[in-house]
């Protein structure tokens, strides 16, 4: 059986904890576009929003004390190719649908086509970092993004379906990965 963490590189489960941390809150900020009406919305987006910088702040710190510790994205590595290789067309693949849906006067699925592609870069990732937690991310990601169509649009903004399903999603991942990343560095 293959372990969904690999404590080998513990820096990298806490650096994951931080960018998923980071990617809540702007998921939940770029939910407050439009959610539906009332105050309770915007309420949990901001109490989602603090939970994410309560991890920033928590797992910054540790991932800078302990950055000369082992990570799969060594210098040199195939991995940090493959790293740069997969970022780079996730960023291709989001400015062209983002462009075409806004020719085609559909920017309100910027939101969640990002999520979707944020989501299904995750699968090399998994590979490329051996954390096979990214799996899960992006399984629930994607599904996230693509289920974020099909909600009401009447009711919130796409913007909001995503961020609102994302945001969740990408703290539990990240506290997660925070837990298993301070244990596999004490």
């Amino acid at each position: 059986m293959i372990p969904i963490l690999n404590l080998d590189y513990g820096r990298d489960l806490v650096m994951i904890a931080v960018i998923f941390s980071g990617a809540a809150f702007v998921w939940a900020g770029w939910a407050q576009e439009r959610p539906p009406r009332g105050a309770l919305w915007r309420i949990v987006l901001v109490l989602l929003q603090l939970i994410a910088l309560a991890i920033l702040a928590f797992g910054i710190p540790i991932a800078v004390q302990h950055w000369e510790t082992p990570t799969a994205l060594a210098s040199a590595s195939n991995a940090l190719v493959w790293y740069i290789v997969v970022f780079w067309l996730e960023v291709i693949a989001i400015v062209g649908f983002s462009i075409y849906f806004v020719r085609t006067g559909r920017g309100a699925l910027i939101a969640p086509l990002v999520l979707t592609v944020v989501g299904l870069h995750f699968v090399p990732l998994a590979f490329v970092f051996a954390q096979w937690i990214l799996l899960i991310a992006a399984v629930l990601l994607t599904a996230a993004g693509v289920g974020a169509v099909f909600l009401p649009q009447r009711t919130a903004a796409p913007s909001f379906w995503s961020g609102i399903l994302a945001a969740p999603i990408l703290l539990a991942l990240a506290a997660v990965c925070l837990s298993a990343g301070v244990g596999a560095l004490a």
